[in-house]
C-alpha cells in the first residue's frame, strides 16, 4: 500500500513540476516578445528622430496647426510662391502648405505634390476645392 502511495505522490509531483515548467516557459516567451517589440519601437523612434535631425535649416520640418484647411480650399492661395506645387499630408489631404512641414494631426511629413494632384486628393476625400 505504501509503495503505491509513494508512486502516486512521485507521479503527482512530476506532473505538477512539468506543468509549472511549461507555464514558466510560456511567460518567458511572452516577456521576450514584449522586449523585442519594445526594442523595435524604440529603434523606429530613434530612426525617425535621426531623419528629422539630419535636415539642414532650409529643409526643417515644422508642426503648424494653421495648415489644417477647412471649408472651400483655395489651392492657388496656398501656393504662395506660384511654383504649381504644395506640400500635402498623404493621410489628411486637407493639411496643406507651401513649405515643408509636419501634419499636427497625425505627425506625418508633408509630401510635395502638384496642384492637380492635391486637387484630386482633396476631391477624392470629399473636400470642396476652389
Amino acid at each position: 500500500m505504501k509503495t503505491k502511495a509513494v508512486k502516486i505522490s512521485v507521479l503527482s509531483f512530476i506532473v505538477f513540476f512539468a506543468a509549472a515548467s511549461l507555464l514558466l516557459a510560456q511567460d518567458s516567451t511572452k516577456n521576450k516578445n514584449k522586449t523585442e517589440k519594445h526594442k523595435t519601437e524604440m529603434q523606429m523612434d530613434k530612426n525617425m528622430n535621426m531623419d528629422m535631425g539630419n535636415k539642414n535649416d532650409s529643409d526643417k520640418q515644422v508642426k503648424d496647426s494653421s495648415i489644417v484647411r477647412s471649408g472651400v480650399i483655395d489651392l492657388n492661395a496656398i501656393d504662395k510662391n506660384k511654383d504649381g506645387k504644395v506640400y500635402q499630408c498623404q493621410m489628411d489631404y486637407n493639411v496643406l502648405s507651401d513649405k515643408p512641414g509636419i501634419d499636427q494631426k497625425c505627425g506625418m511629413k508633408l509630401e510635395k505634390v502638384s496642384l492637380k494632384k492635391a486637387r484630386a486628393n482633396l476631391m477624392k476625400a470629399g473636400f470642396k476645392v476652389k
